[in-house]
């Protein structure tokens, strides 16, 4: 199974454990519509809340050092975004990502 069907299955079935495993410890999340940047603690707690809600997800390029996917996400306040999301991968884990988001009308 590729690193993002790994990562994107544990996102759907809100495994912690599953997302642990395949987030390295030194993982940043860099969200840049917001400039915010996240570490693997604040990610998991975050994924594990509920808010984030995934429609639609589409892989379009992987490999072993790169992933580049596509969502329609829906936030518990409302607002939906469609997000462009580059993963890099380092030791078989999601070592950082980076995204792009487009709000979308309610």
């Amino acid at each position: 199974m590729s690193i993002l069907a790994k990562y994107n299955k544990a996102m759907e079935s809100k495994d912690e454990a599953a997302l642990r495993d395949i987030i390295h410890d030194d993982y940043t999340f860099t969200m840049h519509k917001s400039g915010t940047v996240l570490k693997k603690d604040d990610v998991v707690k975050w994924a594990m809340s509920g808010d984030i809600n995934r429609d639609k997800v589409r892989v379009i390029y992987e490999n072993d050092e790169i992933g580049v996917e596509h969502a329609f996400v829906t936030f518990n306040d409302g607002n939906k975004e469609a997000v462009m999301a580059v993963f890099k991968f380092k030791d078989g884990k999601v070592f950082a990502l980076e995204t792009g988001a487009t709000p979308m009308n309610k």
